[in-house]
């Protein structure tokens, strides 16, 4: 239905995103499915994230949402979403359980509060990342293994970069996506974060963040020469707006917690660019 495509634009038009989810770069047949992909993160997300709901009442409405999906799976709609979400599935051949991992995550968000070890951390983003890059090469029939390996890399990536730009935010929710035995070994205690405490130990510990992320992005960039036209533009426009968060983390020497780094109208426009030319 084409008002439901329409909502699903609008939608991935009005939230902000470190990149463009529609671009003139990404391909027209796909725009419509990929506003689709993105509404249906999006309201779990909100589901997971916005209000005043216990964690208890989030998974509840988790449940139900996820509970929908399974029904449209075997044909049975509760809405024209849910019916065109099934349609584009079957066209696209899409491997229903990205999705069922995308619900996981944020799921996660509700119970999880903090992480042991980088591996733990990597689970998650298994679930809440990665997946989104898999779809996306399916839009397009890339199902090699090797070019997965690449895009999750990307994903991680991304997923990592937007823990470090929004410390400020989580930590009021109580989430901490930096492990914990990482914070202890550079002497920073969870309880700092609350007093907006940054100081050298902080700073050091978000440069291993970062440091470790651009490696992760590096990896991440040997899939671009296995996407197609302006599918690989896309894709490109998408590590560039990561790489840029990093950057400005870097250039406010490492304090997300007094200053949340964003990127602004100027920034997407260079990126574009780049996108093009470099």
């Amino acid at each position: 239905m084409e008002h439901t495509y329409k909502e699903s634009e609008d939608l991935a038009k009005k939230h902000y995103e470190n990149f463009p989810v529609i671009s003139y770069f990404l391909p027209k047949k796909l725009r419509k499915p990929v506003s689709l992909l993105y509404q249906f993160s999006r309201i779990a997300d909100d589901i997971a994230d916005e209000g005043n709901l216990s964690d208890e009442e989030r998974i509840k409405k988790l449940e139900v949402y996820k509970n929908s999906f399974s029904k449209s799976l075997v044909g049975k709609y509760e809405n024209d979403f849910w019916r065109e979400l099934h349609s584009t599935i079957k066209e696209y051949n899409l491997t229903p359980k990205y999705f069922y991992d995308l619900l996981n995550a944020f799921e996660m968000d509700c119970v999880k509060k903090r992480f042991n070890d980088f591996d733990e951390l990597l689970f998650y983003c298994h679930h809440s990342a990665n997946p989104v890059g898999r779809i996306m090469l399916e839009f397009i029939n890339i199902r090699a293994e090797k070019a997965k390996g690449y895009s999750d890399s990307i994903c991680t990536a991304l997923q990592l970069s937007n823990f470090y730009q929004d410390i400020s935010r989580d930590i009021l929710k109580d989430r901490i996506y930096i492990p914990l035995d990482e914070l202890e070994k550079f002497n920073f205690s969870p309880e700092k974060f609350k007093s907006k405490n940054f100081n050298e130990e902080f700073r050091s510990l978000l440069k291993n963040q970062v440091s470790r992320t651009w490696k992760y992005f590096e990896e991440g960039r040997n899939l671009i020469p296995l996407l197609p036209g302006n599918f690989r533009r896309q894709i490109k426009m998408t590590i560039l707006g990561g790489e840029e968060i990093l950057n400005k983390i870097e250039s406010q020497n490492y304090d997300v917690i007094n200053k949340r780094p964003i990127l602004k109208k100027i920034d997407y426009i260079k990126i574009m660019i780049k996108s093009i030319f470099a």
